[in-house]
């Protein structure tokens, strides 16, 4: 019987939806406590999901919830640098 490879599932901190890993992005809390959307899904430390969608991008600035997510307090500037980052992608 040939062995099915199990798709890796995460959950859009934002929408809550279920997706495939690959079709998310990655946000990571490292050691430091710097908080950065990670392109490479590599780096080291927290990581937490969302979709890649700009409804999902706005609500995580406006509902904070990187605060919840990470346990700590996460300055503006950090959400406002992931909405610059992630829209400037977009472009």
């Amino acid at each position: 019987m040939p062995k099915v490879k199990k798709i890796p599932l995460r959950q859009c901190i934002a929408c809550r939806s279920l997706k495939e890993k690959k079709a998310m992005l990655r946000i990571v809390k490292d050691a430091d406590g710097k908080v950065f959307l990670d392109f490479s899904s590599k780096a080291s430390g927290r990581g937490a999901y969302i979709c890649d969608n700009p409804d999902c991008i706005k609500k995580l600035k406006k509902s904070r919830l990187l605060n919840k997510t990470f346990a700590c307090s996460v300055d503006d500037s950090v959400y406002t640098a992931i909405e610059e980052e992630y829209f400037g992608r977009q472009s």
